[in-house]
């Protein structure tokens, strides 16, 4: 939501999903923040935020409350390449976790670089299953 400032866009969320409980929002928020390692940044506009910070906000919005799955498509597609791998190390770390991840993208150099279960989809059919070291 691009008219307000990243916690509150959190915070709607978490409205949104039931929570009521001012105090117990604002620490959540701050926990989730500092897990996509943008705790600084909770009063800022979406808008003045760059291209990986705000890959990083929807990934916080994702976690918030603590999903058992996150579906990402394409999370990584329009970052330069060290904002990507950011983005990946997150996500691996994310489903460190406990949390699963399945994310689509067509950079196989991406995620060739990281050790991970990938699934190939050909042709609407899994192609290919295997680990990548």
């Amino acid at each position: 939501l691009s008219d307000r400032s990243v916690f509150e866009n959190l915070r709607f969320v978490m409205k949104a999903t039931g929570w009521k409980d001012e105090a117990k929002i604002r620490l959540k928020v701050k926990d989730v923040l500092k897990k996509v390692n943008l705790e600084n940044k909770e009063m800022e506009m979406p808008f003045k935020l760059s291209g990986g910070e705000q890959q990083r906000i929807s990934i916080a919005r994702a976690l918030i409350n603590d999903p058992e799955v996150i579906l990402a498509d394409e999370p990584t597609g329009n970052l330069d390449p060290e904002t990507s791998e950011e983005i990946m190390k997150l996500l691996l770390d994310i489903s460190k976790n406990g949390c699963t991840v399945i994310f689509a993208t067509h950079d196989i150099l991406l995620y060739s670089k990281f050790s991970a279960r990938t699934l190939m989809c050909e042709n609407a059919t899994i192609a290919d299953s295997k680990n990548i070291a």
